[in-house]
Formats: structure tokens, sequence, C-alpha cells
């Protein structure tokens, strides 16, 4: 990393890795019974802070975000993270045209003129993650845990904020 690299554009790269190529978020959202999690395609942009998801403005997710922003998006691929934040609900055509993807027609019955179509953006604020990829550094972990030995130093649990 540039010297210049601050620790806000360090963790956003840090979260951006290990999203990436990782299609389908768990979004959670808070409905008038407690938490809700669905499985949402997450919009093929590169990592900035925000993510998109595309939703209808006639469903339960579209209604709870009116009364609660507050959201957790949970990723497992090669990594698992968690990242809390706020939901913006966002009715900008031009960017509805920019994330569509023809297979939406199919899957929402829809078509990307239909103006009950929303996109939900997530203003990310922090991160937790747990980073697999090292899996000489898992295994000692692990082993460590198992053994009952102290695990300093092969900590795969990290947080991070992003604001």
């Amino acid at each position: 990393m540039p010297a210049t690299t601050t620790a806000h554009e360090e963790a956003i790269q840090t979260i951006r890795s290990l999203i990436k190529g990782t299609e389908i978020a768990m979004l959670t959202t808070v409905s008038e019974d407690g938490l809700v999690s669905r499985p949402m395609k997450t919009q093929d942009l590169e990592f900035d802070g925000d993510l998109w998801f595309l939703t209808k403005k006639d469903t339960d997710k579209f209604h709870e975000l009116l009364r609660n922003k507050q959201v957790n998006v949970a990723y497992a691929g090669g990594s698992y993270v968690s990242i809390r934040g706020k939901a913006e609900l966002v009715e900008d055509p031009e960017k509805l045209k920019q994330l569509w993807n023809p297979a939406y027609e199919k899957l929402l019955e829809t078509s990307v003129n239909d103006p009950n179509l929303v996109l939900i953006k997530v203003h990310a604020e922090t991160a937790e993650y747990w980073d697999v990829g090292n899996k000489f550094k898992m295994m000692k972990f692990l082993l460590r845990r198992l053994f009952g030995e102290p695990s300093e130093g092969t900590d795969i649990n990290k947080q991070v904020s992003l604001k």
C-alpha cells in the first residue's frame, strides 16, 4: 500500500477484496416482528463504501426500510463478511439502467422502466470479517484453540470502521 493510504482507504480495500466475486448477500432488515434476512444480488460495482441492491416498492423489505434504515449485509464465500450500515432508497432511472441485467426481467417479472423498481444503497458503517483465505493461519488458530493454547497472532476475526 502507498504511504499515503489512510486507514479508511485500507479498510475499504480490504472489504472490497473479501467480497469481490461473491454475488449473493444476505440483507437483514428490521420488521415489526424483528429481524428478517433475505438473499439479494449485489450489483456489479466495485465496493467503495456503498453496496447496491434492487427491489420493488411493493415488497416487505421496501416498507421495512421506510420505517428503519439500519441494515446488515452478510457475505459468505472465501471469507465471511458482515457489514452494518444505513440503507437509502434511491429512485434514479439512469442508475437503474446502469445496474440493470436482463435476468431481472424473469426474476422480478418486470422491465427496467417499471416505476415500481427502486434501488437500495447501503452506506457501510462498520464491517466485521473472518478471513479464512489463509488456510495455514486458520488451521493454526483452530489447533491452538482445540488444545487450549493461546491463539495470539492467529486471530482471523477483525472489525473495521468504514465511515
